[in-house]
């Protein structure tokens, strides 16, 4: 396959994602337990007999015995996929699935992709209607206009559960939040506004019908389409096109702007000139949420506007329209209600939820994990797409609507314990580790990657270049580097920096450097340049230390302590640092941080303290609020022992120091995470199950971060390294790909290092 270029990566890469690990991005999981006949029994004949008989005798029953109240259907006919066309139900299979992604990912919501292989509207219709038993809403999407009109309608009158069609109502009510906060900063009141929108598609007629349902009148508006300004009488009007047209002289996209406080553009890239900017109103808005490419560029429009607003659906620019902000929060808030449907005032409910998001404080917590520094302003008129407050704001404020617009079956006593249940369905890890991804892309790092002939380890690195997190330098034999990457359909190896030790211009530099440092260790410059030519992880961190890398990684093709020793050699720990590991342990509610797993064998009190100080830093980082417990099989004192004064000693050098995170110890696993036992101490610090726990020697971390991974089926990521000098990560020998990468963009980003 050709080397097609999309968004940040190539279409091999996203083809290799896809493949890997198994086909495709979703799977069932049972939600109970499975392992005996008695469980089988409960799961399904005799014990489903119990839930049936009261599914029949009250229907609302459903939601409380089945997984209806939290399943969505995520349904197309494959007409109007992305920005492709269309491609039929099938080719729409994937981005089906990755709706349904997004929905667990963002909002806890499980959610089945269904391709419906018809075009014909009635057949759509009575297909989506018949299955409304199984599910607690609709998702429809990339379906064409005008069908998608006709068949989101028909659905709504007929279904008794929320129906949507996302292409319309998501864009709408992103846009309308954005629309709020710029009309705010200008000081205008949407009343008085004027409004030109360019495209009359399913998502521009959606966005137009919403915002005028926050207060922009009816005559203000102008809605384009190919013909120009759609006024009554026009020929070649639909009925959903004619239901804005409004008196005007205006026969062009160029006339409507003249005086205009608004653009509003979902149509095609360039469709707004910059000479056409200048005639808008003072302080113009301009909403160019074309994709890939805005109708105007926002360097263009600032260039003869710099007193603009600017929003765009694209990323890679302030003020970014991206449905994920809305949809899945949504429908969250529509399902814990038993919603009938998703009305005008919910969408109105959750644009002015997201709008207020957005001009508030951002947390600390949020913003170490995030890199925000962001505040209200006409840069930051909308949320970032991964702030994870908009699961308990938004959903909020949509449960709430349903409530008092009466469409809602249940209702929502204390909406406070609400919220916080909300947080609580969510794994913020998550949301930080997508973040530091995005602040990876937007300041690059040169990344060496020591054991380049590894299949493994070229396809991050090829990630690693092409999703746009930096260059990539390959240590490895040219030729056996050059031949693996063809072999993994790399069409230009010669773009990619390899170093080999055989001919480097740098070794004459690095074995001055390193005889230097080793000379007064039992070193003679003959065994530095045999080193620097024959242990790649040598070769790699003097890339590093001499400048020619940010950051490196390896550990496949040696033991981790082996992989330390060997960058040792060449690389210092951080001043005022002693080196440790860190493994983090993903469930799906929650992080473990555990520490140190790697290197110390026996640490002091001092080290103790150190290793928590700085673990907590970490997982603060990575959006949680630290709670540290220094383990022990002793519960305070009970039993005593000998080996226990180093744990108490560094819990008194805590307290010393007055430090900002809980922390308690000595304890036992389970009263620093079973929240039972830890109700016998109730004099304990923490206020929660502990989240950080730091292991009383290296023995006891490692086996217990290697039997989680094996045994408790957690996703891991690490170990971590902390505190070198230079970024350095050292990835297990059985890592993958993603693996590798996700290490490879945490030491770039500076999360941990």
């Amino acid at each position: 396959m050709a080397e097609e270029k999309q968004t940040g990566f190539t279409t091999r890469e996203a083809l290799f994602y896809h493949e890997t690990i198994r086909p495709g991005k979703i799977e069932i999981i049972a939600s109970k337990p499975m392992a005996t006949q008695r469980d089988l029994s409960l799961a399904y004949s005799p014990g489903v007999a119990a839930p049936v008989e009261a599914i029949a005798a009250d229907p609302a029953m459903a939601a409380r015995y089945t997984a209806r109240s939290n399943l969505v259907a995520v349904i197309s006919n494959g007409t109007a996929i992305l920005g492709l066309g269309n491609l039929g139900a099938l080719a729409s299979k994937p981005v089906m699935e990755g709706k349904a992604v997004l929905f667990k990912r963002f909002a806890d919501v499980d959610s089945i992709d269904i391709e419906l292989d018809t075009e014909d509207p009635d057949k759509f219709i009575e297909a989506v209607a018949l299955m409304e038993p199984t599910f607690g809403g609709i998702n429809l999407e990339d379906i064409a206009a005008p069908e998608c009109f006709i068949i989101e309608q028909a659905l709504r009158e007929r279904m008794n559960i929320p129906v949507m069609h996302d292409d319309q109502h998501g864009t709408a009510i992103i846009a309308a939040a954005g629309l709020i906060n710029a009309c705010h900063l200008t000081g205008r009141e949407l009343k008085d506004c004027r409004m030109v929108v360019n495209g009359a598609g399913a998502s521009a007629l959606a966005c137009t019908a919403l915002i005028k349902a926050l207060g922009i009148p009816h005559e203000n508006v102008i809605v384009c389409d190919r013909s120009g300004p759609i006024y009554p009488g026009r020929d070649g009007v639909d009925q959903w096109k004619s239901a804005h047209a409004v008196p005007t002289e205006t026969r062009s996209l160029e006339e409507a702007l003249v005086g205009a406080d608004i653009f509003l553009g979902l149509s095609a890239a360039g469709a707004l000139k910059p000479e056409w900017v200048k005639k808008m109103a003072d302080q113009p808005i301009i909403f160019a949420m074309a994709n890939p490419v805005p109708e105007i560029m926002p360097d263009d429009a600032k260039r003869v506007r710099p007193d603009a607003i600017i929003a765009t659906g694209r990323s890679d620019f302030p003020n970014q329209v991206n449905n994920v902000l809305g949809f899945p929060f949504i429908f969250r808030g529509a399902l814990d209600v038993r919603a009938t449907a998703i009305n005008e005032e919910m969408k109105v409910a959750a644009a002015e939820a997201i709008a207020q998001l957005a001009r508030e404080r951002v947390p600390e917590e949020v913003a170490a994990a995030y890199g925000m520094n962001q505040k209200f302003g006409t840069d930051y008129i909308i949320p970032a797409p991964f702030d994870p407050r908009l699961m308990e704001v938004v959903s909020s404020a949509v449960a709430k609507a349903a409530m008092d617009s009466g469409v809602a079956q249940d209702s929502i006593e204390d909406f406070e314990e609400y919220r916080l249940s909300l947080k609580a369905r969510l794994n913020p890890t998550t949301s930080a580790l997508t973040r530091v991804y995005e602040e990876c892309k937007a300041n690059p790092k040169r990344m060496v990657f020591a054991e380049a002939e590894e299949d493994v380890v070229l396809r991050a690195a090829i990630q690693y270049r092409d999703f746009g997190y930096g260059k990539p330098i390959l240590v490895g034999r040219t030729k056996n580097v050059v031949d693996r990457l063809h072999m993994l359909g790399v069409s230009d190896p010669g773009s990619f920096d390899i170093q080999n030790s055989a001919d480097s211009e740098y070794i004459p530099a690095m074995v001055d450097f390193l005889y230097k440092r080793l000379q007064r260790k039992g070193y003679t410059e003959r065994d530095v340049r045999r080193m620097v030519n024959q242990e790649r992880n040598v070769f790699a961190a003097l890339l590093v230390a001499l400048g020619h890398g940010d950051a490196m990684i390896s550990g496949l093709t040696r033991t981790f302590s082996q992989t330390a020793r060997e960058v040792n050699r060449v690389l210092d720990p951080k001043v005022g640092s002693i080196p440790f590991g860190i493994h983090m342990m993903i469930g799906k509610n929650h992080t473990t941080f555990l520490a140190d797993t790697t290197i110390n064998e026996r640490p002091s009190a001092e080290l103790l303290a150190h290793i928590a100080k700085e673990t907590a830093q970490v997982a603060r980082r990575m959006g949680h609020e630290p709670r540290v417990a220094f383990l022990s099989y002793s519960t305070f004192g009970n039993p005593s022992g000998q080996w226990l004064g180093n744990i108490r000693d560094a819990v008194a050098i805590l307290d010393r120091e007055e430090v900002e995170f809980e922390y308690e110890g000595e304890m036992a696993p389970d009263a620093a995470l079973n929240a039972k036992v830890m109700e016998l101490y109730p004099f304990s610090r923490l206020s929660g199950p502990a989240n950080v726990l730091v292991m009383p020697g290296l023995q006891s971390a490692n086996l217990s971060a290697k039997l989680l991974r094996e045994l408790a089926g957690n996703a891991t990521i690490g170990p971590m390294l902390i505190g070198m000098e230079k970024p350095v990560q050292i990835a297990p020998m059985t890592a993958i790909a993603p693996d590798v990468l996700t290490l490879a963009v945490l030491a770039a980003a500076g999360v941990v290092g």
